[in-house]
């Protein structure tokens, strides 16, 4: 009885220790692939730097409207600010002399008529006079040039009219483009020469000019990104956009260039703006941010030493960028090396 007790133990004993051996090969084998699949490794990858800088608002032309004829400006129907379509009637300019011009004409063409009239009645009679032999050809050849004569001062006097007519319908100032009126220089009652500018308008295409120190011009260039900010302290990035233009010339020690960026419709003409920009590349090293602890105000990472063994090491962060995939990941300014393996805390 007391042998079989005896060997009951035993057996339990070896069952335990055979589970025990199990449940430990089957937790080395898990801990072995979960290090397997959640280890990283450090690579360096090239990152582009960007800096964040003022650019202002402005028109890609900016067009005026000026007067055709000289004379009294009588009316005025935009102001600073007013949107404008082509060809539509800004203000109108009057001269009175060509009123009075008109006036003349139209008595000069009354009288010319009258006179056209007499000689056309005089050319009948000399026809028929000629016919029964009572006149030469001289004198209705004569009546002819008299009809003749009359008839083309007639026209004369009728062209002139209609070009002093043209120049009344020229005293409308018209738009010469569709946009933003950005400038009204004269008001009412103002006296204005032939071309003389009545109105400056910016076209609806508005663009970004940044103006950047001489040292980022080996740098930016055309189609890089742009990002606009937004109009009010903490809002959300605006829209996005890119270089199209990098011109040539410094400028005061800083290099110019302009960016197209859609959504700048309810922006000022020179409305000064936050961007960011590119200014270059860099190598550096990124890590996923869950693989950084921070205790008492210092980052720390788990880093694989030897088989089955782990240590901790310092680091210094760097900032914070998400990948194409929408996952954070933070750069590693300084701590580790090419080729660590870094373990999840």
């Amino acid at each position: 009885m007391c042998r079989l007790s005896a060997e009951e133990g035993l057996m339990e004993m070896l069952n335990k220790i055979l589970v025990l051996s199990l449940l430990a090969i089957t937790i080395a084998g898990l801990r072995t692939a979960l290090s397997a699949d959640t280890s990283f490794l450090v690579r360096r990858q090239m990152i582009s730097d960007s800096k964040a800088v003022f650019a202002t608002v402005e028109s890609v032309n900016q067009v005026p409207a000026r007067a055709r004829i000289g004379g009294t400006l009588t009316s005025l129907t935009v102001d600073e600010g007013s949107a404008v379509s082509r060809d539509q009637i800004v203000a109108q300019v009057v001269d009175e002399k060509l009123a009075l011009q008109i006036k003349a004409l139209g008595a000069q063409i009354k009288a010319l008529e009258s006179q056209l009239a007499l000689v056309t009645a005089e050319h009948a009679r000399a026809e028929t006079l000629f016919r029964s032999g009572t006149i030469s050809k001289v004198r209705l050849d004569q009546a002819q040039t008299a009809v003749d004569a009359a008839t083309g001062e007639l026209r004369a006097r009728n062209a002139e009219r209609e070009v002093i007519n043209q120049q009344l319908t020229e005293g409308e100032v018209h738009a010469p483009t569709a946009g933003r009126v950005i400038g009204v220089p004269v008001t009412i009652g103002t006296v204005v020469l032939p071309g003389e500018t009545i109105g400056v308008i910016a076209t609806e295409n508005f663009i970004l000019r940044l103006r950047l120190p001489e040292r980022h011009a080996r740098h930016i260039k055309n189609g890089d990104p742009v990002a606009l900010e937004g109009r009010e302290p903490g809002e959300t990035q605006a829209a996005q956009g890119k270089v199209i233009k990098v011109y040539p010339q410094i400028d005061n020690g800083r290099v110019v260039a302009d960016a197209q960026v859609d959504g700048l419709g309810d922006f000022f003409v020179g409305e000064r703006v936050r961007v960011r920009i590119s200014t270059g590349e860099r190598t550096a090293f990124r890590v996923p941010v869950e693989y950084l602890t921070t205790r008492v105000g210092v980052d720390f990472v788990r880093l694989k030493a030897t088989e089955g063994e782990s240590t901790e090491v310092a680091v210094q962060r760097g900032q914070l960028s998400q990948t194409g995939d929408g996952k954070a990941q933070v750069e590693v300014l300084s701590g580790l090396r090419e080729g660590d393996v870094l373990l999840l805390p």
